[in-house]
């Protein structure tokens, strides 16, 4: 059931006790609109002429409102319904000879006859199929080769890929007979490598003449515990011998000389554990099967394992004195430099990279110090088609942000599918859907200068689809543009659209100060009559809107030529306009105050990649300031980040303060953490993850316990209205009713949403409620 349906099955009576006469019938049009559907009635009649006779007048009525008084679509709308009606194509007739015949019974049956059903699937396709449109399947030939019918054999190959496969596998021959010799060769310098190391470990009088002595006697006396793998000319262990080691020293001793008694050293404390205590004699002979006595420790036996082995003692005092270990020596010993730095830098890793560093400025003291220029953001809003992004190129092509070459290029590419007025309007939308479809999607952004100010633009999207996007932009703007468009009829239409929700939507978000610029004005000759007309109807809803007739300016533009944009018109028909053009008006308004002293708040608009950094996000800073280095806290993953680097219009700046545009080159977290509509903050004054939080909300329409949408800034939340706790004052804030069941429109509530996930927010935010596409209500968090 429908949120609508639930406020006709409700009942009055008990709820809108105070309301009475609500479902009374308003007036059907009101004297503006039987004016214009008079006029359009007579308009479309002469249109159609001679075939005007064929539709009645409630028919012309009808389709006027229903496309807003625009003649010409009503005119295409009823050739095509009721005086040239597309020919519906007759059905083919079944196939007698195909179709079933009835069943018949004889008299004498004991069953009743049936009903013949035939004739109610006679448009089915089975069955009723003719003869001559039946498919002949004929078997393949047979027999089949090959996976698909073929010969299974490969393709036969041109001259040009045989010579090129035989170029191949010369080259990858030679490729292995040079492996071969690298390999022939490293193998030469590795025994030369193992004589000079037999010379190396030969006996020698010293302090390492006995360990070589037992390791000799070690190798003869009874097995390895290790053994060389084959093919191997090095040891497998630096600490343990190896038998091929032995023997090259038994094949090195001569035959000539008398051999040298060997020393017995006492096993150690490990081999008495594994393999018992030492033999008695020479003679003795060894066991084939070793006891393991590990299981009955001596406390001499616990002593020797309680210390560090002579290895560890060696290897300690190497590392203490700055040296390599064998183990690393012999390792790089035959390895190139490039392998052991390729290894190196193999081995690093993102946490070893230093964290940037804070300078600790104090950015207030350097923000005021600082003589740039103030900076403002504005948005630009409008019902569809009133010419935004036209307006707003044509801005930047006066102001000298572009160039005429870029605007004759985009005039080519536009003309190319038959949309050349749109040349200006690509400007600012540059993506492919918005070109292909005329209409902005997405917030498009731009900036420049001018003697006092650097303004940022925000282009909303018009479409009542993108509605969420548009309030993600006012969200960030310090004063709106609102683009009214004069044209016949056009007004009307758009009032009844977005430009009215476009009108609540900004307020709420907490703007106050709005210019508009009544758009087109060339079209119907300059004429002050619409122009007060349109004035008196827009300023009238404004003020009841909640702007002060103070911060809200009327300007006649016409965006296509540039008329009142940056100079004054030329067209003697505008001489009657003495007022500035645009943008000294924009530059006449001021930004609101700045939140320097709170701490961190800043929305992300963007995640990309640039060179600078693998993350790096986009956004207006609400609240507080940032230094590069300065560590931050992303809600709501919780994860922390540092600033590597920051931009502000573009250009490296070493700090950033509330107002501004930034752009953080962040390090230290995943993109994984980090997305749209997440809030950074101050680590040491995080804000706060909520799942349900209590609004002071206007009604837009009825509100009652239902599902909704929060939207704040970029961040969209599912969620549902809980409860209504109080009907508030507008004025005083006063609680008139409390625990009501519905708050009607127009009226201040206090609401309790509740989310179906935690998002940041705190008390002062302003959030926009949604619900089956409309906007219902919007309002500060208490």
């Amino acid at each position: 059931m429908s949120r609508h349906q639930e406020v006709r099955n409700l009942d009055y009576k008990d709820v809108l006790d105070d309301y009475d006469g609500y479902c009374e019938e308003e007036d059907e049009l009101s004297p503006e609109d039987r004016a214009l559907m008079t006029q359009g009635t007579i308009t479309v009649q002469t249109a159609l002429g001679v075939e005007a006779a064929k539709v009645s007048v409630a028919q012309i009525e009808e389709s006027l409102w229903h496309y807003y008084y625009d003649t010409d679509k009503v005119v295409e709308y009823l050739i095509k319904k009721f005086i040239n009606p597309p020919q519906k194509t007759a059905k083919p007739a079944p196939n007698p000879s195909t179709s079933a015949a009835p069943r018949v019974h004889t008299a004498g049956s004991s069953q009743q006859p049936r009903q013949d059903f035939s004739h109610l699937f006679k448009d089915l396709p089975w069955g009723n199929i003719p003869k001559d449109r039946e498919t002949v399947f004929i078997p393949p030939l047979l027999p089949r080769i090959g996976l698909l019918g073929g010969s299974g054999s490969p393709p036969k190959m041109s001259k040009l890929q045989q010579l090129a496969a035989a170029r191949k596998k010369k080259a990858e021959e030679r490729a292995a007979q040079q492996k071969l010799e690298q390999t022939r060769t490293k193998m030469t310098q590795l025994s030369v490598e193992e004589q000079d190391r037999q010379k190396e470990n030969a006996p020698s009088d010293g302090p390492f003449g006995k360990r070589l002595k037992t390791s000799e006697s070690t190798a003869e006396g009874r097995k390895p515990l290790t053994t060389a793998e084959p093919g191997r000319s090095e040891p497998l262990s630096q600490s343990t011998p190896m038998a091929l080691e032995n023997s090259q020293h038994a094949k090195a001793a001569t035959a000539d000389s008398p051999k040298p008694t060997p020393e017995k050293a006492q096993p150690s404390a490990f081999a008495q554990v594994l393999f018992g205590p030492p033999l008695a004699s020479p003679k003795q002979k060894l066991q084939d099967v070793f006891p393991l006595t590990y299981t009955d420790l001596s406390p001499s036996v616990l002593e020797a394992f309680s210390k560090p082995s002579p290895d560890d003692v060696v290897y300690a005092a190497q590392a203490k004195a700055g040296k390599k270990t064998a183990a690393t020596q012999t390792k790089k010993k035959g390895a190139s430099s490039l392998d052991a730095v390729a290894s190196d830098v193999k081995g690093l890793k993102i946490e070893d990279a230093p964290l940037p560093k804070s300078r600790n400025l104090d950015v207030l003291s350097e923000f005021e110090r600082s003589k740039s220029k103030k900076a403002a953001s504005f948005v630009v809003v409008g019902h569809v088609d009133a010419g935004k992004s036209t307006m707003m190129g044509r801005l930047l092509l006066d102001l000298n942000v572009v160039d005429q070459r870029t605007v004759d290029k985009l005039r080519q590419e536009a003309t190319k599918i038959g949309k050349s007025s749109f040349a200006l309007a690509w400007i600012l939308d540059q993506r492919t859907e918005e070109r292909a479809r005329g209409v902005t999607i997405d917030i498009a952004t731009n900036r420049f200068e001018t003697d006092k100010t650097v303004f940022t633009i925000l282009d909303a999207p018009g479409h009542r689809d993108f509605i969420p996007n548009m309030i993600a932009g006012a969200s960030q703007a310090d004063f709106a543009i609102l683009v009214i468009d004069a044209s016949t009829g056009a007004f009307e239409s758009g009032l009844k659209g977005q430009t009215r929700e476009h009108s609540l939507l900004i307020r709420s978000m907490g703007v106050s100060r709005v210019i508009v610029a009544i758009n087109k004005l060339d079209t119907v000759g300059w004429s002050q009559e619409r122009f007060d007309e349109i004035k008196n109807q827009v300023s009238g809803f404004l003020s009841a809107t909640g702007f002060q007739q103070k911060n809200i300016t009327f300007v006649p533009v016409s965006g296509l030529h540039g008329d009142n944009l940056v100079r004054k018109s030329s067209d003697p028909a505008a001489s009657w306009y003495t007022g500035p053009p645009l943008v000294e008006e924009l530059e006449n308004s001021e930004p609101s105050a700045r939140a320097l002293a709170k701490p961190l708040r800043m929305t992300i608009s963007e995640v990309f990649r640039t060179p600078q950094s693998p993350i790096s996000i986009s956004g207006r800073i609400d609240a507080g300031s940032l230094q590069a280095g300065d560590p931050l806290l992303i809600q709501p993953s919780g994860e922390k980040a540092y600033v590597k680097s920051l931009q502000v219009d573009e250009e490296p700046v070493e700090w950033a303060v509330a107002g501004q545009n930034a752009v953080l080159h962040l390090t230290n977290i995943d993109q994984v953490h980090v997305r749209v509509g997440d809030i950074i903050c101050d680590p040491a004054k995080p804000i706060e993850c909520l799942d349900t939080f209590t609004l002071k909300a206007l009604a837009f329409d009825f509100l009652m316990p239902m599902q909704v949408d929060v939207h704040r800034g970029r961040l969209h939340a599912a969620g549902r209205i809980e409860s209504i706790t109080a009907l508030l004052d507008k004025v005083t804030g006063a609680v008139v009713k409390k625990k009501p069941k519905i708050a009607k429109p127009a009226t201040v509530a206090r609401v309790v949403v509740k989310l179906n996930s935690t998002v940041p927010l705190e008390a002062g935010q302003r959030v926009v409620l949604r619900s089956g596409g409309e906007t219902v209500a919007a309002g500060l968090l208490e």
